[in-house]
């Protein structure tokens, strides 16, 4: 459990808490970022489109992440119809998020790649860079799923845009989050555990690309 860290290792717990802190406020700020781009300035009247980690921070959800390694940001605010593109403005709204996970991935991997051959393996920074790289991933993969409130259920929403949809979508957006949970939590009291060890094989398999 990452709350283990701070007995264990503090300065490995601040690099846990500095690297949630990293890879949410991109995150978020990418969605605010997307939406003013797409003609929407709801996220900019009200300061979302700023890299100030607290503007982006969910209290009891960033206090999960850290404790627990499970949790979420604060979601970003826009206006549908403003955005340039009815149908699918959504979708490239909330596909920034994951997609600037890919970027900070790459941009970590590869100067873990440079810096690797010159540290120790217990070194500090290293492990810094491995948990942004794992953070980035999860959160990217994560994000992913077609539920609500994840960023992947807003291109399912488009996709069902037509009259004849209405009765799904109206059950996904009102039950999605508790459709959510209850997946999260099946899957961990099950001992199925598909998400952990999905998360943990793309991890592994990425960083030994950048090793």
């Amino acid at each position: 459990m990452p709350i283990s860290l701070l007995a264990q290792n503090p300065l490995y717990f601040i690099a846990w808490v500095a690297a949630i802190l990293i890879a949410l406020t991109f995150h978020e700020f990418s969605h605010a970022l997307a939406a003013h781009f797409l003609g929407d300035q709801t996220a900019k009247r009200m300061g979302r489109l700023s890299l100030n980690p607290l503007v982006h921070l969910d209290p009891i959800g960033f206090l999960a992440l850290v404790l627990i390694g499970f949790g979420w940001g604060k979601p970003v605010p826009y206006n549908p119809y403003n955005l340039r593109y009815p149908k699918w403005g959504s979708t490239l709204v909330a596909a920034a998020g994951p997609v600037s996970n890919l970027v900070m991935i790459l941009v970590f991997g590869l100067i873990f790649k440079f810096v690797h051959p010159f540290l120790p393996l217990d070194n500090l920074l290293l492990a810094f860079l491995e948990l942004l790289i794992q953070l980035n991933l999860i959160l990217c993969l994560f994000n992913l799923i077609p539920v609500p409130p994840l960023d992947g259920s807003k291109f399912l929403l488009s996709a069902l845009a037509a009259p004849e949809h209405y009765k799904t979508r109206f059950f996904l957006e009102t039950r999605g989050p508790l459709l959510l949970l209850g997946l999260i939590l099946l899957d961990s009291l099950s001992g199925l555990n598909i998400l952990s060890t999905i998360f943990s094989f793309a991890a592994n398999f990425t960083l030994r690309l950048f090793a």
